[in-house]
C-alpha cells in the first residue's frame, strides 16, 4: 500500500507563507511562541521556538504541537478546552523535547485568539525565568550597593580628612617622640580609609571611555600581568574563539574587570601555586539568541575565567557580588563589586558557577 504523499501543495505553502507574514512580529519576543490549529496542527513557530527545539521553522510548521512535548495529553486537552470556550487562557508546566538535547522545562499559557480556529501557545523556559527573576535581583542590588557606597563614602571623606588634619596639627605641638608614634598612626589609618573611599568612588568618577576592544587583546594584557607576579607554579590556558568580532567599549575598564577575577582567582590559587599544579583558562565564546536584563540579543560575547581552586565558600556564594564581601582574610571585597560595576555599564552582567575544584565566571556582553 503506497504511503500518503506529506508533500505540500501550493494552496498548503501559500497559507504557511501567509501565516509567517501575519505573526512576523512574534519573532521579536524572546519566548517561544507557536500559533496551532484547534487539532494541533502548528502553523507559525517564532524563531526563539525553532533556538530551543534545535529545529527549523520548516519542519515544525504542520507537525503537530502536542508531539513537542513529554506529556502529549496535556496539550490536546487544553487545545480542545480552548475550542470548546471553557477559559480565555490556561497555565501549566510541562517538558519541551529538543533536539539532541536533554527536555526543557517550560510554563504553558494556551490563549485563545479573536481568529477562529487559531490558538496561541507561548512557552515560558523556567530556567529562563529563574534566571530573569536573578538578573533582576543583581541590578536591583547594583544599584542599591551604587547609592550606598556613595553616600557611605561622601559621609566618611569629610570627617576623615579633619581627623587626618587635626592629627598634624596635634604632631606639630608635641615634644616626645613616643607621643607622635600615636599621631602616625591616626594619620596612617585615616589615609588607609582615604584609599579605600577612593576606591569606592572610583568607577562614579571616572568618565565612560568608549573605543574599540579586542576581548582577546584584554585577556592576554591580564595574562601577562598574572605571569609577572605568578612566575611559577601557574598555568594559563587561553581557549579563545578568534571569529569574535571586536566590540565598542571601555578597554581599561574591562581590563581591571577581567584582573580583578583573574588575581582572586589566583589568590584562591594560593595552594596549587606552592604545589605547581594551579591552572587558570580565559575561554571566549559567542552566545546566540541570549536574554539578560529583559532583552534579548542577537549575540553576546561569553568570557569564562575557570579556575580550578577550592571554590568560593558556601557562606559568601550568593553575596559575593556585595561590597566589603570577601571570601580571604584581609580582602577589601571591593573587587568582584567593581568588576560587576564596570559590566553593567556595558550593558551585560557577571554569573559565577562555583564547586570544588571549578569555579567559572561568566562575563556576558552584548555584541553589535
Amino acid at each position: 500500500m503506497d504511503k500518503p504523499d506529506h508533500t505540500p501543495t501550493a494552496p498548503d505553502v501559500a497559507s504557511s507563507a501567509a501565516a509567517t507574514l501575519r505573526f512576523q512580529s512574534f519573532d521579536l519576543l524572546a519566548t517561544l511562541v507557536a500559533v496551532v490549529h484547534s487539532n494541533g496542527t502548528v502553523l507559525f513557530a517564532n524563531a526563539a521556538l525553532e533556538d530551543a527545539r534545535g529545529m527549523s521553522r520548516r519542519a515544525i510548521v504542520g507537525s503537530c504541537l502536542s508531539d513537542s512535548f513529554t506529556e502529549p495529553a496535556r496539550l490536546q486537552q487544553a487545545l480542545q478546552s480552548a475550542d470548546d470556550n471553557e477559559f480565555a487562557a490556561l497555565r501549566y508546566d510541562t517538558w519541551l523535547k529538543r533536539l539532541n538535547h536533554e527536555p526543557l522545562p517550560v510554563h504553558v499559557i494556551v490563549t485563545r485568539t479573536e481568529t477562529e480556529d487559531e490558538i496561541v501557545v507561548e512557552l515560558l523556559p523556567l530556567e529562563q525565568q529563574a534566571r530573569q527573576d536573578r538578573e533582576e535581583r543583581l541590578a536591583e542590588q547594583a544599584q542599591a550597593n551604587k547609592e550606598l557606597i556613595r553616600n557611605l563614602a561622601h559621609e566618611i571623606k569629610n570627617p576623615l580628612g579633619g581627623i587626618r588634619g587635626a592629627a598634624q596639627l596635634l604632631e606639630l605641638e608635641m615634644d616626645s617622640a613616643e607621643l607622635t608614634e600615636y599621631t602616625q598612626v591616626i594619620i596612617h589609618e585615616a589615609d588607609r580609609l582615604q584609599t579605600l573611599v577612593d576606591r569606592l568612588l572610583a568607577p562614579h568618577r571616572r568618565p565612560h571611555l568608549v573605543g574599540d576592544v579586542n576581548i582577546h587583546e584584554v585577556c592576554e594584557h591580564v595574562r601577562l600581568l598574572l605571569s609577572a607576579e605568578f612566575p611559577k607554579g601557574l598555568q594559563v590556558v587561553r581557549d579563545f574563539d578568534t571569529s569574535i568580532p571586536e566590540f565598542r567599549g571601555d578597554r581599561e575598564q574591562l581590563i581591571q574587570t577581567v584582573l580583578n577575577i583573574a588575581h582572586n582567582a589566583c589568590q584562591a590559587l594560593a595552594a596549587q601555586i606552592a604545589q605547581g599544579s594551579a591552572c587558570l583558562t580565559f575561554r571566549t565564546r559567542i552566545a546566540r539568541q541570549i536574554t539578560f536584563g529583559k532583552q534579548r540579543y542577537r549575540l553576546a560575547l561569553e568570557l569564562h575565567v575557570i579556575d580550578n581552586g577550592p571554590g568560593v565558600p558556601d557562606s559568601i556564594k550568593d553575596r559575593i557580588f556585595y561590597p566589603l564581601v570577601s571570601g580571604r582574610e584581609g580582602g577589601s571585597g571591593l573587587g568582584l563589586t567593581l568588576a560587576q560595576t564596570f559590566v553593567q555599564q556595558h550593558h551585560g552582567l557577571i554569573e559565577c558557577d562555583s564547586v570544588p575544584g571549578c569555579t567559572d565566571f561568566k562575563i556576558l556582553i552584548p555584541l553589535p
